[in-house]
């Protein structure tokens, strides 16, 4: 391969850095350089806020992101099976199927532990 031909790759990546690299001076230059305790106090709908601004999150909230990830990378995964359905033949069936079986072996579980309750 030329290297002529991640040419306007370099570009584009030197274009975008110097874009960037120029926005944040501007801002730097002419943001605003007064902050008082009013306003570096957390936002909370006009309220004053009650408790720290940062908070611990239950595991909960973590194991269900991660639940999410899991099950998205899986349509994924069925998308390009999807579309090459035919050609895969019974084999392409038996595969997806044991990865589908897989998943949901991990569903279980993950319902059985109680992860899935929100409290």
């Amino acid at each position: 391969m030329a290297l002529e031909q991640f040419a306007p790759v370099g570009m584009l990546l030197l274009l975008s850095t110097g874009l960037v690299l120029i926005i944040l001076n501007i801002s730097a230059v002419f943001g605003p350089k007064n902050p008082t305790t009013r306003k570096t106090a957390p936002y909370e709908s006009g309220m004053k806020p009650i408790g720290p601004a940062v908070r611990r999150l239950p595991v909960k909230f973590y194991l269900i992101g991660v639940l999410f990830i899991l099950f998205d990378i899986e349509v994924i995964f069925f998308l390009p099976w999807a579309v090459v359905f035919r050609g895969l033949g019974f084999y392409g069936l038996i595969v997806m199927g044991l990865f589908v079986f897989i998943l949901t072996v991990g569903l279980i579980y993950e319902w059985k532990k109680g992860a899935l309750e929100w409290e």
